[in-house]
């Protein structure tokens, strides 16, 4: 398992910490995220849930335990720079 800290980063801060973290580590890999961003409970289920990888919850019910997140082989693209969206369209005229 692969153990990055979020200490208190908020939002999109802990899911580009996952985000980054995960790039070029192979599908199935295990990330364990500590944080204490009360919001992360919800946040990484959702995310997860967007980009297609697994969330597994938390290793124990202990304050400040990881969040598991099982990576997906292929996941869906998000944008880089927002990455709790999918990326950004932009019309050809």
């Amino acid at each position: 398992m692969v153990r990055t800290g979020g200490g208190d980063r908020v939002g999109g801060g802990v899911l580009g910490l996952v985000h980054n973290g995960g790039r070029g580590l192979p599908g199935g890999t295990l990330i364990g995220m500590a944080t204490t961003e009360p919001a992360a409970a919800i946040d990484l289920p959702a995310w997860c849930h967007l980009t297609g990888h697994e969330y597994r919850g938390s290793a124990t019910a202990d304050a400040g335990s990881p969040f598991i997140i099982e990576l997906a082989e292929r996941a869906n693209p998000i944008d880089p720079d927002r990455p709790w969206h999918r990326p950004r369209v932009t019309e050809v005229t």
